[in-house]
């Protein structure tokens, strides 16, 4: 255990009532109480360890998997992404990288490193801390499959460093010591050629260019896939592709993306999550779990 300094002034950026539209892939999302950019991982333990015990806190990264209510969130907002953004290479055939970089950077690097097994990384839209928290995984690569190490800030700003075998980690899924959070991981891969890696990452970037509605605002896949199946092929089965509500549709090219076509409330996207799911339930008898995170209040 590493224990944080403590009643220091804070040096990241803090604004209030944030327009949480601005950090969010799909572009909707009411404002935030506070939202703070934290300095590094010694300044935001210092953050958290002045919090009062019961403000509520939300952690984003890219917000590449969330949907924000158009009520907007209370409390505090950490948003890691791009300033939590360490990454090095350690001894032998590791990587340190924290939280706020995005997984694509990390691949990259791996790869210009002359290391492999991170290339599935550069197909996940989030950062690094997103990627821990729900074991994202890409073109049949998962995130702890390459964590060798973790290191997590607790609520009063104690930062400690955990092992593997200290979480559950299934599909889409972590659970491990209660009340921390993700701020920087361990990658253990595996010595390789850095010309190889980068076209296998190229390949990847093109075929997920090619199947997926990139160019329009989204937040990945809406629905885990069930066991020996996949929600892309369930919803366009039941007719879904194409169906939307004000301005979210279920994409034409991908059926478990939805997409802001631009005029979008995050009620419109919620609500038709919630159609698409019934409607397959409906016809194929199977309940799609949600993979984006909703959060904050309604309008």
């Amino acid at each position: 255990m590493m224990t944080a300094k403590s009643q220091q002034p804070v040096r990241g950026k803090m604004t209030f009532h944030e327009p949480m539209s601005k950090h969010t892939s799909w572009r909707v999302g009411g404002l935030a109480d506070c939202y703070y950019q934290p300095a590094d991982i010694e300044d935001l333990a210092t953050l958290l360890s002045q919090l009062p015990d019961n403000e509520p806190l939300t952690w984003i990264g890219l917000g590449s998997n969330l949907l924000v209510r158009d009520g907007g969130i209370r409390g505090t907002v950490i948003a890691t992404s791009g300033v939590l953004n360490g990454l090095q290479r350690l001894q032998g055939n590791k990587v340190r990288a924290e939280a706020g970089v995005s997984c694509a950077k990390v691949a990259r690097f791996c790869a210009r490193e002359g290391l492999t097994g991170a290339e599935f990384l550069a197909g996940i839209p989030g950062t690094m801390g997103g990627a821990l928290a729900m074991n994202a995984g890409a073109f049949g690569g998962e995130t702890w499959e390459i964590v060798s190490a973790v290191e997590t800030l607790q609520r009063n700003g104690q930062r400690y460093e955990r092992l593997p075998e200290e979480y559950q980690v299934g599909y889409r899924s972590v659970r491990g010591p209660e009340g921390e959070w993700f701020v920087a991981a361990e990658l253990e891969l595996k010595p390789g050629d850095t010309t190889a890696a980068q076209a296998r990452i190229k390949e990847l970037l093109t075929k997920r260019s090619n199947t997926q509605p990139i160019q329009i605002p989204n937040a990945g896949s809406v629905f885990r896939n069930p066991p020996g199946d996949h929600a892309a092929r369930l919803i366009e089965a039941a007719g879904l592709k194409g169906l939307c509500t004000g301005g979210a549709c279920v994409s034409d090219k991908h059926a478990n993306f939805i997409v802001n076509t631009g005029t979008a409330k995050a009620a419109d996207i919620e609500a038709l999550i919630n159609q698409v799911a019934h409607e397959v339930e409906l016809k194929h008898g199977v309940r799609l779990e949600r993979e984006v995170r909703i959060v904050g209040e309604p309008e």
